[in-house]
């Protein structure tokens, strides 16, 4: 009995011993089933077609083929390669003055569209640079490139501590790296630390107050300190442009020459506040209580609440002379025994205004909508001249 061994063409692994018996028919069946192909024909190792059994000899090397030509094993690249071991393939990279031990098949099987890939696929092909000790030189920093050799040696994004995750994704766009490109994407987005918008408390507040030399200009545009409880604090000269003041408690607190211009104040309480000089262009103060508020600065610098929503708002006995509030809306607003003299309500909108026992002495209020406004127990009298459009 003889017996061979059968490799699949072009490939010298995984082969299979049978015996030899029969017909060549017979040879080619067996073959067929220990292989898992069509086989339809067997050549020899020097590729000559076999075309009788009787001219195979014991222990002959052969190869099956499924009807396209022979390819010999020993010449081609990739067949040469399975006969040795990819693995034993082992290069060194010098990156960045770091050397890197891996093998030519972790460079190339992973991502083999990437440019390490076309780099190693096949020797020399691009005419690498090797230094004296004949390792393979990149330019590149070493770094950001160890965690992608060992993605490719693994398929695991693994990056240590102290290394930039954006200096990685950089590497992997040179190198061409897509599928770890993906990968980075998601762990840099995932490393950024969630957006805070809970409001600032009194105490995180104070804390910053502290901190800031006196002379200092707090900036505190677009901040969010809702609902917070600032009542009573010295808060002159802060800069809260556009904050988010609603609901605040802020009731006998200092905003002398403070900017609220285009600030949130809704429902918020500012009783008592010294408010000398502020400025609150355009800010939403709907349905706040400013009772008993200051706007009378002795030195002249008067208030500016040009274009302000004061829908509804409380300022019962607020001291407001020289106050600007021309085309500010203030509809349904209480203004009893307010002091306006010389307050400047040109185009404001007065609509169901209470304006009981105010005083409007020099009072500028052309253009401006008294429907329904009560002007009661006046201190002095209101000329038609200060109304007339």
């Amino acid at each position: 009995m003889r017996r061979v061994t059968l490799f699949v063409n072009g490939s010298a692994r995984n082969g299979k011993v049978v015996a030899v018996y029969g017909t060549l028919s017979d040879l080619l069946s067996v073959a067929s089933n220990k292989l898992g192909i069509k086989a339809t024909s067997v050549y020899n190792g020097k590729g000559g077609l076999i075309d009788d059994i009787a001219l195979i000899r014991d222990d002959d090397v052969l190869f099956v083929c499924e009807g396209e030509p022979f390819i010999d094993p020993q010449s081609d690249g990739r067949a040469q390669e399975e006969l040795t071991g990819s693995h034993t393939d082992w290069l060194t990279l010098n990156v960045g003055g770091r050397y890197f031990t891996t093998t030519r098949s972790t460079l190339v099987n992973k991502e083999p569209d990437s440019m390490l890939a076309h780099m190693f696929k096949d020797k020399d092909a691009w005419g690498n640079k090797q230094d004296p000790r004949g390792a393979f030189l990149i330019d590149r920093s070493p770094e950001y490139f160890e965690p992608i050799l060992n993605y490719l040696r693994h398929g695991q994004l693994i990056v240590n501590d102290g290394i930039n995750l954006l200096g990685v994704l950089e590497e992997a766009r040179f190198f061409g790296i897509d599928s770890l490109i993906e990968h980075l994407e998601v762990a840099i987005k995932n490393s950024q630390p969630a957006e805070d918008h809970s409001p600032i408390s009194r105490k995180e507040f104070v804390r910053f107050l502290l901190a800031t030399p006196t002379k200092s200009e707090l900036r505190c545009q677009g901040l969010n300190f809702s609902g917070a409880d600032l009542s009573r604090l010295d808060l002159r000269y802060i800069n809260f442009k556009m904050a988010n003041l609603s609901r605040c408690n802020l009731s006998h607190a200092n905003l002398c020459c403070a900017n609220l211009e285009r600030a949130d104040l809704s429902g918020s309480v500012l009783d008592c506040a010294n408010l000398q000089g502020v400025k609150m262009l355009c800010s939403n103060a709907e349905g706040a209580s400013l009772k008993g508020c200051n706007f009378e600065d002795p030195s002249g610098l008067k208030a500016n609440l040009e274009g302000a929503n004061l829908k509804g708002v409380d300022m019962e006995g607020s001291q407001m002379t020289g106050i600007n509030l021309r085309v500010a809306t203030l509809k349904n607003a209480k203004l009893k025994n307010c002091n306006l003299r010389g307050a400047t309500l040109a185009g404001t909108d007065l609509e169901n205004c209470d304006l009981s026992g105010c005083d409007l002495q020099e009072a500028n209020l052309r253009g401006s909508n008294v429907k329904g406004a009560i002007f009661e127990e006046m201190l002095t009298p209101l000329h038609m001249s200060q109304s007339v459009r």
